[in-house]
C-alpha cells in the first residue's frame, strides 16, 4: 500500500504506509510534506524514522520537525516507541511536550490521532 491522503475527523490527513521508504534525511522529510499539499497533517508511522531521529543528540528530530512546523503541516508519528523512550529521559522530556502542543505529536495509534484531530 502506498501512502494516502484521506480525509480523518474532517481533516486530511498524509498516511504513510509502514512498508514505505525510510525517512533518514532532512530531504525525506521535505518530501512528505510536499506529498502531502493540500493536507494538514502527516501521519507517520515510527517504523519509517531512522534510528538517528530517537537520539536526540543526533539533531536529527530537531531538524525534521523543524522542517514541519516551517511549512505548518502537522506530523504524527505513530506507533510503539517505547524502548526508545527507556533509553532517554530526554526523548520522553521531548514526546511529553510535544504531545501537550499542536504541531507534532507521538501516538499509539491512527485511532488516537482521531481523537487529537476532533479535540
Amino acid at each position: 500500500m502506498a501512502d494516502v491522503m484521506e480525509e480523518r475527523a474532517g481533516v486530511q490527513v498524509l498516511v504513510c504506509d509502514a512498508d514505505g521508504p525510510e525517512v533518514s534525511t532532512v530531504q525525506d522529510a521535505l518530501d512528505l510534506i510536499g506529498a502531502s499539499y493540500g493536507g494538514e497533517v502527516v501521519a507517520l508511522p515510527a517504523s519509517r524514522l531512522d534510528a538517528r531521529f530517537f537520539d536526540l543528540r543526533s539533531g536529527f528530530a530537531g531538524e525534521v520537525m523543524q522542517k514541519f512546523v516551517n511549512y505548518h503541516v502537522r506530523l504524527a508519528i505513530i506507533g510503539d516507541i517505547s524502548a526508545h523512550l527507556e533509553a532517554s529521559s530526554a526523548l520522553q522530556a521531548l514526546v511529553r511536550e510535544s504531545n501537550r502542543g499542536r504541531h507534532v505529536w507521538f501516538l499509539p495509534g491512527v485511532e488516537e490521532l482521531d481523537v487529537r484531530l476532533r479535540a
